[in-house]
C-alpha cells in the first residue's frame, strides 16, 4: 500500500521504538477536548511509556488545562485565544505549588502550530475543525510522527498533506480509520476489494426524512453509544461525520470512492472492516472506547497493554448490520461527490457544515436544513479550476462557504428548498 498516506506495512523511521527505556515524548493538541482528555488518561496510566512535553487547547477550559499541565509536568502550554491568557496564568498559579516553576505559556492562533513542530516524537492532533490543518502540516514538515484525530485537516487540505507526509508518518486515530489500519495488515493493497466503514446510525436510525423534520438539538445530542463534543455529535446524527470519514478513508488508503461502503451497525462493536479479493472480510472489534485507538496512535508500531476495555465472551450478545438509507441521510453520497470533485470542494463542504451545525444548535435552522444548506453551498461553489491547491485557496474557500452558509441559514425555515439555494 505504498500510495497510501497511512500504511500499516510501512515503518516511518521516527516511529521505531527508541533505544533504551526512555518514555516517548508526546505533544497533545486539543488536550481539553474529548480526544485530548482521553489521551491524557492513556498517558497517566503509562508513565514509563509516554511523557507529554506540551499541551495546546482553545483556552475555554483554563482550569482543566492547568490541572493537566501540573499532572503531566509539561514544559509548555498553549492557548489559541489570547484573551484566555490571564485566566490561564491564574489557573496555573493555583494548580502549581508555591515555589514550583510554571510551564512556558504561548498564546495566539499560531501557538498550536508552533508546538506541533517542537522537539518530540509524536504529535497527537485532537483539535476539532479545519483549524487543525496548519498544525498537521507543521508536524509533518518537522518530521514528527502524526497521530491524526483531526479528520478535517486531511479532508480540506488532502493534497497539501500528501505533498509533505512521508511513508508511514501518519497513524490514524479515528476509531473507524484505526480499525481499517489494523485490518489492512491482513493483506496487500492489491488484495483489497472494499473498505467497509461502520456507522452507528446515530440517535435517529430508522427514521424517514419526514420524521427528521422536527428533531430538536437536545434529541440530536443524545448519541446512543459515543460521548463526544457537540459538533461531532451533531455530525454523527446527520451522518455528515460518516461522509467526512469516507473522504478521509479515500485519502488515507488510496481506495476509490466506489470501493468504500458505509454499513450501519448500531452496537458500534465492529469499528470497520476490510473485504479482500479472496472473499475474506477482516473486522476490528472492541467496546466503543476511544482510548484504544488513541493508545495505538501514540504507541505505534507497538500496542499498549490494557489500553481499553474488552468484551465479555461469556455473555450472550448480538451485532446487527443494515444498509444506509441515503434518502433520509443524504450526507454520505454528498460527501462522496465532494471528495471526488476535489480541490477546494471538501473545504467548502466542511466549513458550510460547521456553520449549519452552529445555526441548528442555536435554533436558527431545522435538522434537515443542515445537509440541505450544505448541499446548496457546495452546488453554488461549483467545480474547482483544477490548478494546484494552496493553503490560501483553502482559507479563502472556507471564508466564502461560511459566509454563504450563514446567509442561507438566516433565511426563514419555511422557505422552499430552491429558495434557500
Amino acid at each position: 500500500m505504498t500510495d497510501s498516506l497511512a500504511d500499516p506495512h510501512l515503518r516511518y523511521p521516527g516511529a521505531a521504538p527508541e533505544a533504551g527505556t526512555a518514555p516517548r515524548d508526546i505533544v497533545i493538541l486539543g488536550s481539553t477536548g474529548s480526544i485530548g482528555t482521553q489521551a491524557v488518561d492513556v498517558v497517566l496510566k503509562n508513565p514509563g511509556r509516554f511523557r507529554v512535553t506540551a499541551l495546546a487547547a482553545s483556552g475555554g477550559r483554563a482550569e482543566l488545562l492547568a490541572r493537566q499541565a501540573r499532572q503531566l509536568g509539561v514544559r509548555t502550554v498553549a492557548v489559541a485565544r489570547e484573551e484566555a491568557l490571564p485566566v490561564l496564568r491564574e489557573a496555573l498559579r493555583a494548580a502549581y505549588g508555591a515555589g514550583e516553576p510554571l510551564p512556558e505559556v504561548l498564546a495566539g492562533p499560531d501557538a498550536a502550530t508552533e508546538l506541533a513542530a517542537s522537539d518530540c516524537h509524536t504529535v497527537l492532533n485532537g483539535i476539532t475543525g479545519s483549524i487543525g490543518l496548519a498544525p498537521t502540516l507543521a508536524a509533518l514538515e518537522a518530521g514528527r510522527v502524526l497521530a491524526l484525530a483531526n479528520k478535517e485537516s486531511l479532508i480540506v487540505g488532502g493534497p497539501l498533506v500528501r505533498a509533505v507526509a512521508r511513508p508511514g508518518q501518519i497513524v490514524p486515530v479515528d476509531s473507524e480509520h484505526s480499525a481499517l489500519f489494523q485490518a489492512l495488515m491482513g493483506g496487500s493493497r492489491a488484495e483489497v476489494r472494499k473498505l467497509l466503514v461502520t456507522a452507528s446510525g446515530g440517535p435517529f436510525r430508522g427514521r424517514s426524512r419526514a420524521q427528521l423534520a422536527d428533531v430538536t438539538p437536545e434529541e440530536a445530542m443524545a448519541h446512543p453509544t459515543w460521548d463526544m463534543g457537540p459538533v461531532i455529535t451533531i455530525n454523527s446524527a446527520t451522518l455528515v461525520n460518516k461522509g467526512l470519514e469516507v473522504i478521509e478513508a479515500h485519502l488515507l488508503y488510496d481506495i476509490p470512492f466506489a470501493r468504500i461502503q458505509v454499513v450501519v451497525h448500531p452496537q458500534s462493536a465492529v469499528h470497520s472492516m476490510v473485504e479482500f479479493t479472496d472473499g475474506s472480510t477482516l473486522a476490528q472489534c472492541g467496546p466503543p472506547d476511544m482510548r484504544l485507538p488513541i493508545a495505538l496512535g501514540l504507541g505505534w508500531p507497538e500496542r499498549v497493554p490494557e489500553a481499553g476495555p474488552v468484551f465479555s465472551w461469556t455473555e450472550a450478545m448480538s451485532w446487527d448490520f443494515y444498509p444506509l438509507d441515503t434518502q433520509a441521510f443524504p450526507a454520505v453520497p454528498l460527501a462522496c461527490h465532494v471528495g471526488a470533485t476535489g480541490g477546494t470542494a471538501p473545504a467548502v463542504f466542511n466549513a458550510a457544515n460547521e456553520e449549519c451545525v452552529e445555526a441548528f444548535l442555536a435554533g436558527r435552522l431545522p435538522f434537515t436544513g443542515i445537509v440541505d444548506t450544505v448541499a446548496a453551498v457546495v452546488e453554488e461553489h461549483g467545480t474547482p479550476d483544477g490548478t494546484g491547491l494552496t493553503l490560501p485557496d483553502v482559507l479563502a474557500a472556507e471564508t466564502w462557504a461560511r459566509a454563504r452558509a450563514r446567509e442561507l441559514a438566516a433565511r426563514p425555515a419555511t422557505a422552499p428548498a430552491e429558495a434557500r439555494a
